[in-house]
């Protein structure tokens, strides 16, 4: 009777796959894959990451040559205002009536040297303009142009231009950086949820095993040379363990449908997909020692970048600090033609030289402490991110020696624990040929039987430990271990 169950349940199991509209094999990999692509999260930053791409751009294109042009087409006044009259020495009310036209055309570049801008601008002007005054039966009309080449310099202050153009790179960094974040914490948690789904996948198999056993169990009772009392009874027996054992199949069955469920709402599949995990148990040992698992935390830790990101900005407002309220200076150099007549024509002939210099310092006396107390102030938050590093560090050293002694002692024990499944199976082979002999009594069977099962139920505990602490080592170094390849590279993140 079980076997004629067991029969008919796996070809439900099998029909229900075959008339699944979307049939999807999953395994921990695709699992992931599956996840990492259907995340809500992880598609935001991705629309983060570009976003930041462009900022960075943005900053880089302002260090190449930017061509501007102001117009003033016109600049109509036909006001009352005050004027300071020299003569007179006092202000009085002047009615004026001008009108201007007016464009200043520049191609201004930003000075780099040896590939770093300096925070100067070099830049080739054209200005040229009418300007036209009038008065009561007077009227003034004066036309000027002027080109010429233009140097302008700030002194002891910070480059703006390199601190802009790096913080849009650390801001860049630090996106990605949260990217390989969430996709580490959906690697964990889809981990999880897949080794919970995998144990009942696997338990259902230990359950129909153990069933199979107890109905070659039946058989040879049936077969031995007993009284039909003891006959009856031990099929009583033999039939109650049979019910047991149904019983946490089913139980079993119903947590694996809702296992799937969770799962295929965690993956944000279709309902009507089906899902079809395998219970195949496959041991990869991995070849890495302590040191270089610890040298992969420190490098690939995607928080420890983090930090050094916010300590480096943190030192950059110090830099910002030192320089407000401070002592620096300004050189402006010009150099050119110009030329002014009341004609248009008359312009182009004869020009003038025109240059100028100007130096510009700032020296404040005194601010009461302002700026010394925010140098200070941002100094104490790069010590503050310098802390955050450490404690870090020895968070990353912790968390790997733990997921690496635990994946080395788990792993010696599913190789013990496979033996020893091996052997338990023997040893219940052996058991029921014995039975049928009239070696053994029926009890001893149900016990090693009983046995069996819970050495499979051991060894799947132990197995599911193992992989736990392969995903653990895996993300707290961000190196898949079993490929061979860093999960920067394997997650598609580098950037151009």
């Amino acid at each position: 009777m079980f076997n004629r169950m067991i029969v008919v349940w796996c070809f439900l199991m099998s029909t229900c796959a075959l008339i699944a509209d979307d049939l999807i094999h999953l395994n921990l990999d695709s699992a992931i894959d599956i996840a990492m692509n259907n995340s809500y999260r992880t598609k935001r930053l991705k629309l983060e990451i570009e976003r930041n791409i462009y900022y960075l751009r943005a900053r880089k294109a302002s260090l190449h040559t930017q061509v501007m042009l102001k117009l003033k087409s016109p600049d109509l006044q036909n006001i009352s205002e005050y004027k300071w009259n020299s003569e007179l020495k006092k202000d009085e009310i002047v009615r004026v009536n001008t009108a201007l036209w007016q464009s200043d055309l520049a191609l201004r570049q930003p000075l780099i040297f040896f590939g770093y801008p300096t925070n100067g601008y070099l830049s080739l002007n054209y200005k040229l303009y009418q300007y036209d005054q009038r008065d009561v039966g007077i009227q003034e009309h004066d036309v000027y142009n002027r080109l010429y080449l233009q140097f302008e310099q700030p002194l002891f202050l910070p480059n703006e231009l390199k601190n802009d153009l790096e913080v849009a790179e650390l801001n860049l960094q630090d996106v990605q950086l949260d990217y390989i974040n969430e996709r580490l914490q959906i690697v964990e948690d889809i981990a999880d949820d897949y080794f919970e789904l995998f144990r009942t996948v696997c338990q259902n198999e230990i359950y129909l095993n153990h069933m199979q056993m107890l109905a070659k169990l039946t058989e040879a009772s049936d077969s031995t040379d007993i009284s039909s009392s003891i006959r009856a009874m031990e099929k009583q027996q033999i039939e109650l363990e049979k019910n047991n054992v149904h019983e946490s199949l089913l139980d079993n069955q119903s947590r694996n449908r809702q296992e799937l469920a969770d799962m295929k709402q965690r993956l944000r599949l279709a309902p009507e997909d089906s899902l079809q995990v395998s219970s195949d148990i496959t041991l990869t040992q991995i070849d890495i020692d302590l040191e270089q698992a610890m040298q992969l935390g420190f490098d690939n830790s995607p928080y420890l970048q983090q930090l050094h990101l916010s300590k480096r900005r943190a030192e950059i407002d110090v830099e910002n600090a030192k320089a407000n309220n401070a002592f620096h200076m300004s050189l402006e150099m010009t150099y050119g033609l110009e030329k002014q007549n009341n004609q248009l024509q008359e312009l182009w002939d004869d020009f003038d030289n025109s240059k100028s210099l100007t130096l510009n310092a700032y020296l404040p006396l005194w601010d009461g402490g302002v700026r010394r107390n925010n140098i200070q102030a941002e100094k104490l938050d790069v010590s503050r991110r310098q802390l955050e590093i450490e404690e870090e560090k020895e968070e990353i050293h912790k968390d790997i020696i733990n997921a690496f002694t635990d994946l080395r002692q788990f792993y010696a024990r599913v190789i013990t624990m496979q033996t020893s499944v091996q052997l338990s199976q023997s040893i219940a082979d052996s058991s029921l040929r014995q039975f049928q002999r009239g070696m053994i009594s029926l009890q001893d069977v149900l016990q090693i039987l009983n046995r069996n099962r819970e050495t499979e139920e051991k060894f799947l505990a132990v197995y599911l430990d193992y992989r736990r602490a392969s995903v653990d080592l895996m993300t707290e170094t961000c190196y898949d271990f079993d490929k061979g390849r860093s999960l920067f590279q394997e997650l598609n993140l580098l950037v151009e």
